[in-house]
């Protein structure tokens, strides 16, 4: 599989950049999920956010990523009223892991290619599910990831791919 040459950066809290990246961020974050949800469980399908997360912080550094992460699910649930606020801690805490190891990969890799994004949204999935376990206690939500959000991460991994590709440009 051919990787895609990408200018990769790793921004920390004491620049300027980072808040803009994650300001920006947040703002797709708030506009993407309204489009997705014209699709009826077009949310539950797609995950949209993750797709936002996951392209920045692979771009941009976790720092960058974390900081977004955090604040999008809170800033959408204020302007939104989406997602609800029982739902609210876990998807905070699935983009937060998102950025984490989506932005570490970049680190550590510093390349972009199909089979390491597919590893990223697996490891990232596993780890989701451990944590949504514990906050839930209950399996339901993590097996409809799978079952119902299929094409999300397929939409994540390709996505994610054709964006970094574009940027690189």
């Amino acid at each position: 599989m051919e990787a895609t040459t990408v200018r990769l950066y790793a921004l920390n809290y004491d620049e300027a950049k980072t808040y803009m990246w994650a300001a920006i961020f947040v703002v797709c974050n708030l506009v993407l999920p309204q489009v997705f949800h014209l699709i009826p469980q077009g949310g539950i399908i797609f995950s949209p956010l993750s797709l936002v997360i996951l392209a920045g912080a692979y771009k941009f550094g976790w720092k960058t990523g974390l900081l977004a992460a955090l604040l999008s699910p809170t800033v959408n649930h204020l302007i939104t009223g989406m997602p609800a606020m029982e739902i609210l801690p876990v998807m905070t805490m699935k983009l937060a892991v998102l950025a984490l190891v989506a932005g570490l990969a970049a680190q550590r890799f510093k390349t972009v290619n199909l089979p390491l994004l597919i590893g990223v949204v697996l490891v990232t999935k596993a780890i989701e599910c451990v944590g949504e376990l514990a906050l839930t206690g209950g399996i339901t939500a993590t097996i409809a990831d799978f079952t119902i959000g299929w094409p999300g991460l397929l939409l994540h991994v390709f996505g994610t791919w054709l964006i970094l590709k574009y940027i690189r440009k």
